[in-house]
C-alpha cells in the first residue's frame, strides 16, 4: 500500500552528517510535505528513497521490504516523480506522456492529460498530440512542460508520489491550473512532497519541519500556523513578501 519507513537512517558526505539516525513513518495513502531551508535535507530524503544513494546506518523499508535488498528498477517502477524541472525528450507530446506507461493506448495517453489539465492547450497546437516539443521541451512553457509532466505521472498510476517543488517555476495562474492537476494526481498515492511555496502544501494530511537533518516540526498547516515556530516565520514571510513598510 506504499507505506514507507525511515529507520534510524544516518546519512553523509565526507565529513558532512545530513541525517543521524532518523526517523519517519509514513502510512501508506498519506500526503507528507516537507519544508526546510536549503540544506536541511529535503532532497537528499527523496534521493536516498530512490536509492540514488545507500543510506550508512540504518533501514528505508517500503510496506515490509527492506529497499537495500531489492533492484532500484524494482523501486523505481514503484515511484512516480514530478520534478522541478521537467525534461521531455526532444519527441511528440503523445510519446513523452507514454514514457510513464510504454502499454498505454492513444486513448489512455489523452485521459491522463485531461487529468492533468493538459488537454486544452495540447489541442491548441498545430499538430495536437504529435507536436515535437524540441530539446528539453523547448518549444513549451515551464507550466505546460509540468502539465505533461504530471500527465506522465498520472499514467505511471505508481503507489508512491514524490514531488520535488513542482509549482515553485510557474506564475499564480499556471499554479491554480496545476494544483488542480496534482489533486488528481495524489488520490490514494503515498505522497512525499518538496515544497519551498507553502501554498501547495495546503491540500496535505501533515507537514514536516526539517533542520539540520532532524525532524524540527511536524503536524498539519493549521498546527504548525499556532506554534509560532520555523514553519510559521516561513508561511509569514511568504505571505507578507520581502516589502516592509
Amino acid at each position: 500500500d506504499g507505506t514507507i519507513t525511515f529507520d534510524e537512517v544516518s546519512y553523509g558526505y565526507g565529513n558532512s552528517v545530513v541525517f543521524d539516525h532518523f526517523h519517519l513513518k509514513v502510512p501508506g495513502g498519506r500526503k507528507v510535505g516537507l519544508v526546510g531551508h536549503s540544506g536541511a535535507g529535503k532532497t537528499s530524503l527523496t534521493a536516498l528513497l530512490l536509492r540514488q544513494y545507500d543510506v550508512k546506518d540504518g533501514t528505508i523499508v517500503i510496506d515490509g521490504q527492506d529497499i537495500s535488498e531489492t533492484t532500484q528498477v524494482s523501486i523505481r517502477r514503484q515511484i512516480a516523480i514530478v520534478p522541478q524541472d521537467t525534461s521531455l525528450f526532444h519527441r511528440t507530446i503523445r510519446e513523452n506522456i507514454r514514457y510513464g506507461n510504454l502499454d498505454a493506448t492513444d486513448a489512455d495517453v489523452e485521459n491522463a492529460a485531461k487529468q492533468a489539465q493538459a488537454h486544452g492547450f495540447i489541442t491548441t497546437l498545430p499538430k495536437g498530440y504529435d507536436t515535437m516539443v524540441g530539446e528539453r521541451g523547448i518549444k513549451l512553457s515551464g507550466g505546460q512542460r509540468q502539465r505533461v509532466a504530471i500527465a506522465r505521472a498520472i499514467l505511471k498510476n505508481a503507489p508512491i508520489l514524490v514531488l520535488d517543488e513542482a509549482t515553485s517555476a510557474l506564475d499564480s495562474e499556471s499554479e491554480t491550473e496545476i494544483q488542480k492537476a496534482l489533486a488528481e494526481l495524489m488520490k490514494g498515492k503515498t505522497v512525499l512532497a518538496i515544497a519551498h511555496r507553502l501554498s501547495t502544501l495546503r491540500m496535505m494530511d501533515r507537514i514536516i519541519v526539517l533542520d539540520k537533518g532532524k525532524i524540527a516540526e511536524d503536524g498539519t498547516h493549521d498546527e504548525l500556523i499556532e506554534k509560532k515556530g520555523i514553519y510559521a516565520r516561513l508561511w509569514e514571510s511568504q505571505v507578507k513578501g520581502f516589502i516592509q513598510e
